[in-house]
């Protein structure tokens, strides 16, 4: 990795395009669409987080949704000058976090998952979760963004700049074990469920039978995967560090960054946990179940209906 011995301001003969970090002036159009559809997505999850009182889901996706926007507003400053250390510090510090964020909502989701449907098969107490995952998402996002920081503030200085790059590395790393360990219990936890199907309590079997459940519990899958995905690129960007091939390559960070987080985002917006999963409501902070309580999208013949195939299924 190479700097100049001085510092560039603004694109001359003397600080082409080709030797900034990353080699290229962001696409316009691609970046504007970004920041807009990142900054629409914003507006509706906090409409929805009004609407159905989601408030534990919607500030973590939000914000993730918010990152992601001012990073792309960031990168569009870079296209009109990629010397822009606005531009720089605004798109390498958002963009590297946004993830943490979407994750965090994620991880708040096999909670109250847990509670709704069983709490007896999970491999740790429902309540464990989000103290665990949580915590181990902000270390993450302590990591990324110290090393974002340090990174976009070093100015030529390439040990500096080295150093940052390794720490958002390092926080990276670590969102993905975290990911693949969260990844883990939930498989174990949903075969439990699968193989004691017919042990279910009627309003549970309700839950895990609908079709709304189900098409929420697939967006989850959707965004955890696709997060993922886009966590593993930015370890192998990072793993060269600065002006490395994949760094310079602006479609493959168009595939596997931004598009990975678009879908991510899109499927938790359409598929919201306010209308496909409101069970998430029926728990209090320290995820106690109300698996008592019909939802207001299972009528009592559903659950009725549940009870007396779980009967027929035990006899």
């Amino acid at each position: 990795m190479s700097y100049s011995s001085y510092v560039c301001l603004e694109v001359s003969s003397y600080c082409p395009v080709s030797i900034s970090v990353y080699g290229y002036a962001p696409n316009l159009g691609v970046n504007v669409f970004f920041a807009a559809f990142f900054g629409l997505c914003l507006i509706i999850q906090v409409a929805q987080g009004i609407k159905y009182k989601s408030k534990s889901f919607t500030i973590p996706f939000a914000l993730g949704c918010l990152a992601e926007c001012i990073g792309y507003v960031g990168r569009i400053l870079l296209h009109k000058n990629v010397w822009d250390n606005v531009g720089f510090e605004m798109q390498i510090c958002c963009l590297i976090m946004a993830p943490a964020f979407l994750a965090a909502a994620i991880y708040l989701t096999l909670m109250h998952i847990v509670n709704t449907l069983g709490p007896q098969y999970s491999p740790i107490t429902p309540k464990f979760y989000p103290w665990i995952f949580i915590s181990c998402d902000f270390l993450s996002l302590v990591l990324q963004a110290a090393g974002g920081g340090t990174a976009a503030t070093a100015k030529g200085n390439k040990t500096l700049a080295d150093a940052g790059g390794n720490v958002m590395l390092a926080g990276i790393v670590w969102q993905v074990f975290t990911l693949m360990v969260f990844g883990g219990l939930c498989a174990e936890y949903f075969r439990r469920v699968y193989v004691n199907r017919y042990n279910l309590t009627p309003s549970a079997t309700a839950v895990f039978n609908s079709t709304k459940f189900r098409l929420f519990v697939a967006a989850v899958t959707i965004a955890f995967t696709t997060i993922f995905i886009r966590c593993a690129f930015r370890i192998a960007e990072l793993a060269d560090g600065w002006k490395s091939p994949i760094m310079q390559n602006e479609v493959e960070f168009i595939v596997f960054d931004g598009v990975m987080c678009l879908i991510a985002v899109i499927v938790l917006t359409i598929f919201s946990q306010g209308q496909y999963f409101p069970q998430m409501q029926e728990h209090n902070s320290v995820g106690r179940p109300a698996l008592d309580r019909h939802s207001s999208d299972l009528s009592g013949s559903d659950v009725e209906a549940a009870g007396e195939k779980q009967v027929v299924s035990n006899k």
